[in-house]
C-alpha cells in the first residue's frame, strides 16, 4: 500500500494522473471529419459517435460512484483507469466501422466514471479540513480541461504525421502508465458507510436535498452545452476554414486545444470569483453571458478567422468558467454520509446531458442544411445557448425554495 501523501503531494499526482489518463477522450470529436468521411456517416450519427462515452458513463456512474461510500475509492479508479487504456488500444486494434467504434467508446466511458468523480472523491476525503480544500477541487475540475484539450492536440497531430489509430495507441500506453502512478502514489481511502443495510443505492436522500439538487440541475445545463460545444469544435472549425470533406486543418485543430485549454484558467478562476461574490450570483452572471455568445456564434463562420478564432477563445471561457463552481457547490451540499450518492446524481445528471447535447447538435445540423451550411451551424450552436440559459433559473427555483 503506497503511503500517505501530503495533501499537496495528493493533489499533483491526482492532476497528473486525469491529464494522462484522459487522452483518448477527444480523439473522436477532434478527427470526427475524418472518420465521416471514411465511413459515411450523417451529422447524426457522428453525434452519436461523440456522445456515446458520455453514455457509457451514465451507465455505470450510479454503482461505482455509490460504491465509494462503502469502499475504497483507490481500488475503482485503478481499474477503470486500466478499463480506459483497454478502451482506446480496443478501438486502434479493432474498430473499422460505426458499430464497433460505438462499442469501444461506450467502454472507455464507463471507465471514465470510474476515475473522474472517484478521483474527486479521494481528494475531497484526504484533504478535509485543509483550508486549501475549496481551491484544491477546482483545480482538479478545472484540469479536466486540460486532459480533453491535449487529447485534440494528440489526435491532431498524430493523425496529420502518421495515422488516426496511432493517437488511440498512444493514449493507451499513456492510460497504462497513469495506473501504474496510482499504484505508486494514490492512498486508500476508508469510506464512511451510510447508515442502515443496504443504504449503499438509496438515491433519495439526496434527491429530497434541494439545496444540493439545484447544483444537481444547473450542471445539466452546463453540460450539455460544454459537451456539445466539445464535441462539434474542430469540425465547426474545419467549416469555417473551408477545409474539404474528411479533412481536419491543423489550424483547427491547435484553436481547439487552445480554446479548450483557456477554460482550464476560467474554471479555476471561476470558483475564485464564485466564493469572493456569492455562488449563485456569479453562476447567474457567466451562465448567462455564455449563453448569449452560443447564440451568434454558429453565424459568424463567414467573418475573417482571426476575429472568429477570438470569440471562440472567449466562449471557450465562459462555457467553462462555471463547471468547477458548481462540482464545489454540489460537494458542499450533499447531505451527510451520502457524498458519493450526490456526486453519482450529479453525474448521471451531467454526463445524461452531455450525452445527449453531440446528438442533438448533429440533428439540428443535418435538419438545417448539414455540416456546409452556416444556417446549420448557427441553429445548433443557439440551442447550446437556449439549455444553457436554464441553468440559472433551475438553481434559483431549487435553492431558493
Amino acid at each position: 500500500m503506497p503511503p500517505h501523501p501530503s495533501p499537496r503531494t495528493l493533489v499533483t499526482v491526482l492532476l497528473l494522473a486525469e491529464v494522462l489518463g484522459m487522452m483518448g477522450t477527444m480523439t473522436v470529436p477532434a478527427l470526427l471529419p475524418v472518420f465521416k468521411d471514411d465511413w459515411g456517416l450523417s451529422n447524426t450519427a457522428a453525434g452519436w459517435l461523440s456522445g456515446v462515452v458520455q453514455l457509457g458513463y451514465v451507465a455505470a456512474v450510479l454503482p461505482l460512484l455509490s460504491l465509494t461510500d462503502r469502499l475504497d475509492s483507490r481500488r475503482i479508479y485503478i481499474a477503470c483507469t486500466a478499463l480506459s487504456a483497454v478502451s482506446c488500444a480496443g478501438f486502434a486494434a479493432f474498430a473499422d466501422g460505426f458499430w464497433s467504434a460505438m462499442a469501444w467508446r461506450a467502454l472507455g466511458g464507463i471507465g471514465l466514471a470510474g476515475t473522474y468523480m472517484p478521483g474527486l472523491r479521494i481528494l475531497n476525503d484526504h484533504t478535509a479540513g485543509h483550508p486549501q480544500q475549496s481551491r484544491y477541487l477546482s483545480f482538479y475540475t478545472a484540469t479536466y480541461g486540460i486532459g480533453t484539450a491535449l487529447s485534440v492536440a494528440l489526435a491532431g497531430l498524430l493523425a496529420e504525421w502518421a495515422h488516426w489509430r496511432w493517437a488511440f495507441w498512444t493514449a493507451a500506453a499513456l492510460g497504462g502508465l497513469t495506473v501504474l502512478l496510482a499504484l505508486r502514489w494514490v492512498p486508500a481511502t476508508r469510506p464512511a458507510a451510510p447508515a442502515g443495510p443496504g443504504a449503499v443505492f438509496d438515491f433519495r436522500p439526496v434527491l429530497r436535498n434541494r439545496a444540493a439538487m439545484g447544483y444537481v440541475l444547473a450542471y445539466a445545463a452546463h453540460c450539455w452545452e460544454l459537451f456539445g460545444f466539445r464535441a462539434w469544435l474542430v469540425a465547426f472549425l474545419a467549416f469555417a476554414l473551408g477545409a474539404p470533406a474528411g479533412v481536419v486543418p491543423a489550424e483547427a485543430a491547435v484553436l481547439g486545444t487552445v480554446a479548450i485549454l483557456l477554460g482550464v484558467p476560467a474554471s479555476i478562476l471561476g470558483n475564485e470569483a464564485a466564493v469572493r461574490w456569492g455562488r449563485d450570483r456569479f453562476l447567474t452572471a457567466i451562465m448567462l453571458a455564455s449563453a448569449a455568445l452560443a447564440a451568434v456564434i454558429g453565424f459568424t463562420a463567414g467573418l475573417p478567422f482571426a476575429l472568429l478564432a477570438l470569440l471562440v477563445m472567449v466562449y471557450g471561457c465562459t462555457v467553462t468558467a462555471d463547471s468547477a463552481s458548481l462540482t464545489v457547490g454540489l460537494v458542499g451540499a450533499a447531505p451527510g454520509g451520502r457524498r458519493g450518492a450526490a456526486m453519482a446524481i450529479h453525474s448521471l445528471f451531467g454526463f445524461g446531458a452531455a450525452f445527449v447535447a453531440p446528438v442533438a447538435f448533429g440533428l439540428l445540423l443535418d435538419l438545417g442544411g448539414g455540416a456546409a451550411s452556416l444556417t446549420g451551424w448557427g441553429v445548433a450552436f443557439a440551442h447550446l445557448g437556449l439549455v444553457v440559459a436554464l441553468g440559472p433559473l433551475l438553481l434559483r427555483r431549487m435553492r431558493g425554495a
